[in-house]
């Protein structure tokens, strides 16, 4: 398991659009993937679950995952999230 923090660098957070994109990027992958912000947390391949967290832009999330393409994973979210 990878657990890693990442700011959210999306201009205005994560709304509609940046929550599909990014639930597109976490389905390419085998592994599970989570995203942990205060008390939250919500299986990123989830649409529904993303949208509920209203994750806003500057603020620092936990993503983590488990599985064999983990790192990968980890890695192309990370560069999704914290793109301008």
């Amino acid at each position: 398991m990878i657990t890693k923090q990442i700011v959210i660098n999306i201009p205005n957070g994560l709304e509609a659009r940046p929550v599909a994109l990014l639930v597109q990027v976490a389905s390419q992958y085998e592994c599970s993937i989570h995203v942990i912000s205060e008390d939250k947390r919500v299986n990123a391949k989830s649409i529904m679950g993303m949208m509920s967290m209203g994750i806003s832009a500057g603020e620092t999330v936990t993503v983590e995952a488990d599985g064999p393409d983990e790192e990968q994973a980890i890695e192309n979210i990370e560069k999704y999230l914290s793109s301008k």
